[in-house]
């Protein structure tokens, strides 16, 4: 398995990944990633950001899944975990925690904490990022986009 940033011929595959992601939880909902302007040009989104990366796991020379670290509040110094998916075939085999680690060391060369916005029933999710040190929030912080989240978590990183 291999962790690499994203190119522009993984751009829809890694839309399909999300789509399909959000579809199978009935998340493909206003409000979620699945209505992202960006989501089919998610290479050159992330270009065009400073300090942001989306890296993508390829298995086999497919991609599996893909993490985006992005700006969110620069005054404050934080960035937003983003679009964490996997395809179904690959879950509970260790990629979400490289995936993880690789946008975690990234963040924190570059941001003070890290934010990211989920839903409560995706209890996986949660615990992944419970494990990974991000404390639930009792509400999210001013700027989010993602109006149809229910859980808010930050992790300082300095």
């Amino acid at each position: 398995m291999i962790i690499r940033e994203i190119e522009k011929k993984d751009n829809k595959a890694i839309e399909v990944i999300i789509k399909e992601s959000l579809e199978s939880v009935q998340l493909n909902i206003q409000g979620t990633a699945y209505f992202d302007p960006q989501l089919g040009t998610l290479f050159e989104h992330y270009q065009s950001l400073k300090n942001s990366m989306y890296w993508v796991a390829e298995l086999d020379h497919e991609v599996v899944g893909g993490i985006g670290i992005g700006l969110f509040d620069e005054t404050k110094g934080i960035c937003e975990l983003q679009k964490l998916y996997l395809k179904d075939k690959v879950k509970g085999k260790g990629y979400a925690d490289l995936l993880m680690e690789t946008a975690l060391a990234y963040a924190s060369q570059h941001y003070n904490a890290c934010y990211l916005e989920t839903r409560h029933e995706l209890k996986a999710a949660g615990g992944l990022y419970q494990k990974y040190g991000f404390k639930l929030l009792s509400e999210p912080i001013m700027g989010s986009e993602h109006s149809a989240m229910d859980a808010w978590y930050l992790k300082e990183l300095n």
